[in-house]
């Protein structure tokens, strides 16, 4: 049985080869092993003789059919009168007749037979008994078999273990397939054409749009009788059809067909992966959201707790600065002065003193009141944005929704990710130096040094009223001094132009401190904390980053993979 080999099919198998090694490399990359030793047959395959892979239930007459076909004059496969082991036998050329167990499954014969050279054989066990080895048959065999031929008795062609195994391997991989009833000299010529249209029909409605049927005897065949046993028929096809002419283009187009379906497994398997990534960057994007919209309502409260602040700050000075322009008048400088000469009164210095003194108290009590209350909102606030951080890291999702097989490394190294983001979040929030400290305020070396045997959220509250109070008598405190140097030389009512010129000049000073120094120093005390919680982040973000590129560079990968194929398969 010669061949006719295109003369192209060398050089288009020498490039396919190159492009399967492509694909052979991503398929490393996915971590599954099935696949990886599936594309790793192609390419030990691509240049062995076309495959035939012989298919049937017990005592249908395939090694009968496969000593026919081959016409060897040699017995190549043993006819046994009894069912033989269900150990799959790989026929293929070799120098002398010899055999090798593979594995458990399968054997291979090696047969000084010319014909071999151009055509292996794959003789299964009957699909009545392929049960528990048919994953080798499939992994190993049908993905780089250039024909499947399913034998038949021709007087029952309806066995359900045959067409269970049809099935499958028809909806898996496409393969080539034609149908042989074999016994047909057992039947009438009307009983043989009643179970090919049986068998047509039965094809058909398995998904088959033309099935190729051939009704043989190998027994004829083998005893000479060559126009009864149709054999030629079956032999023209081969030629025609799979290793000649045509045939050759095929076994290229079989090839780029079992490449593309490698291709969609892994696509399964990285549409998986890029879900899961999808639903990491989703959980991310919501903590970051749970951390702006907290920071924004931290950063509001400020701005009312420096606004409340500052009214009070406005009415107790404006008090102050009508009584102190009233005190000045001259009547009243001058009954002041009097009245001390008499020892009836005041003296204008103890009176400014005084004055001083109360406002100073009352803008104490007044601010520290003030603060007591809109300080807890903002260190509520804080604790709030860590704590629904918190809630959502430890809810998170650890587990990879995909098929176990795929990408296995890459899910155990997210799982960690996720494990480690969890610890060391629980972690931070439980440390107090997270939340006070030089590196929070750093011109404050000392603003709570009672804080660091606290419990981490717990001291916001008293590292935020620490600091505002403390501001609030750094700022009045150093209002009232230059108040009471401008008091100093006050001795007349003339002087009281320039007496109320710098009041007015230190309140206005001292207002614009407190609000500065309120306004920075907490929206930075926020902003540190926000910048702290986030740094917990920096592992998980970039695995996110890691991981958009290691999608996009695969799905490039198998973008050019595929162009190739669909240019070999022009």
């Amino acid at each position: 049985m010669s061949t006719l080999v295109n003369k192209h099919y060398k050089t288009r198998i020498n490039q396919l080869e190159t492009v399967i090694e492509e694909l052979n490399d991503v398929v490393k990359t996915t971590g599954n092993s099935a696949l990886s030793e599936t594309t790793g047959d192609l390419l030990r395959r691509i240049h062995d003789p076309f495959m035939f892979v012989v298919v049937g239930e017990v005592k249908a007459g395939k090694s009968s059919f496969i000593n026919a076909l081959l016409d060897t004059g040699k017995e190549i496969c043993k006819a046994a009168p009894s069912p033989m082991t269900d150990v799959i036998q790989q026929i293929v050329y070799g120098e002398k007749s010899e055999e090798y167990v593979i594995n458990e499954f399968l054997k291979k014969r090696t047969e000084p037979v010319d014909i071999l050279k151009e055509v292996a054989i794959v003789d299964t066990p009957g699909t009545n008994t392929i049960v528990k080895n048919h994953q080798e048959i499939t992994e190993r065999f049908i993905p780089v078999s250039d024909l499947v031929v399913f034998v038949f008795e021709a007087k029952n062609p309806y066995r359900q273990s045959a067409w269970d195994f049809f099935d499958y391997i028809h909806g898996e991989w496409r393969k080539k397939i034609i149908f042989i009833l074999q016994q047909k000299d057992l039947l009438s010529e009307e009983d043989l054409q009643v179970n090919i249209e049986g068998l047509r029909k039965f094809a058909m409605e398995k998904g088959m749009e033309k099935p190729i049927i051939f009704a043989v005897s190998a027994k004829a065949e083998l005893e000479g009788n060559y126009e009864e046993s149709n054999f030629s028929a079956v032999r023209d096809y081969i030629k025609t059809h799979v290793t000649g002419g045509s045939g050759s283009k095929y076994k290229i187009i079989n090839y780029i067909n079992a490449s593309e379906k490698i291709i969609e497994r892994i696509r399964n398997g990285v549409s998986a992966r890029e879900a899961q990534w999808e639903h990491d960057k989703e959980f991310r994007r919501e903590t970051i959201e749970i951390m702006e919209n907290q920071y924004d309502k931290s950063i509001n409260q400020v701005g009312l707790l420096v606004e409340n602040t500052v009214g009070i700050y406005d009415r107790i000075t404006r008090e102050a600065a009508d009584e102190l322009r009233s005190g000045l008048s001259l009547p009243s400088v001058f009954k002041r002065s009097f009245s001390s000469v008499f020892g009836k009164g005041q003296p204008l210095k103890k009176w400014l003193q005084d004055l001083a003194e109360r406002m100073e108290k009352e803008l104490t009590d007044s601010l520290r009141n003030k603060l007591d209350v809109h300080v807890g909102d903002i260190s509520d606030s804080i604790q709030q944005m860590a704590q629904l951080i918190d809630i959502k890291v430890q809810r998170s999702d650890t587990s990879l929704k995909n098929d176990p097989e795929f990408f296995k490394a890459i899910a155990e190294k997210r799982i960690k990710v996720y494990q480690e983001l969890k610890e060391t979040f629980a972690d931070f929030l439980a440390k107090s130096d997270n939340f006070a400290g030089d590196k929070l305020f750093p011109h404050e070396k000392n603003i709570a040094p009672n804080v660091a045997t606290g419990g981490g959220l717990a001291v916001i509250g008293v590292i935020l009223t620490a600091f505002t109070q403390g501001a609030v008598l750094d700022i009045t405190g150093g209002v009232l001094t230059a108040i009471g140097l401008t008091f100093a030389g006050a001795t007349v009512g003339l002087q009281r132009k320039k007496i109320m010129k710098q009041f007015r000049q230190e309140i206005a000073e001292g207002k614009t401190r407190l609000e500065t120094e309120l306004t920075e120093k907490l929206q930075t005390y926020i902003q540190n904390i926000k910048t702290k919680i986030d740094q917990n982040f920096s592992e998980f973000d970039e695995l996110i980053a890691s991981e958009e590129k290691g999608i996009m560079a695969l799905e490039q990968k198998l973008v050019g993979i595929e162009e190739k194929l669909r240019g070999l398969g022009v």
